[in-house]
């Protein structure tokens, strides 16, 4: 599978065609977040596109998988977007989410599960050692 995000926005046409070449079980829609508005270039820029008419657009077109990072929180271990996350899966629940920004603790993953969030990304929380491969063990 591949993450492809900035090329969604850039370049819709492409994304497309890959993702009618390659199938949506290979394809990851990257959906970085900032303000209600898709990121690219490695959040550098903003862009017009909203999250979730974008959403929308790339679902319709049969994206089933996304991968979408909340920039304000990445990093900050403050906690993953919950309500954003929620509204997503309300609005697409045929979507395979995967919430990435702001994992703090394994409360949060819990949390997400709870919140039948499929899938998440946390890094800067077990490299801090506030997760441990042992508390993922007892979760899972």
């Amino acid at each position: 599978m591949v993450t492809l995000g900035s090329i969604a926005v850039k370049k819709p046409d492409l994304f497309k065609k890959w993702l009618q070449q390659y199938g949506s079980e290979k394809i990851i829609l990257g959906a970085d977040v900032k303000d209600n508005h898709i990121s690219i270039n490695g959040w550098k820029e903003e862009s017009q596109q909203e999250l979730m008419p974008f959403l929308t657009d790339y679902t319709n077109e049969g994206v089933r998988k996304v991968l979408c990072t909340d920039i304000s929180r990445d990093g900050m271990l403050q906690g993953p977007s919950i309500e954003l996350y929620k509204r997503m899966m309300k609005e697409f629940p045929e979507m395979h989410l995967i919430a990435s920004g702001g994992v703090s603790c394994l409360q949060d993953i819990i949390d997400l599960d709870e919140a039948r969030i499929p899938a998440v990304v946390f890094g800067k929380a077990l490299y801090e050692g506030r997760i441990t491969l042992k508390d993922l063990n007892r979760f899972m």
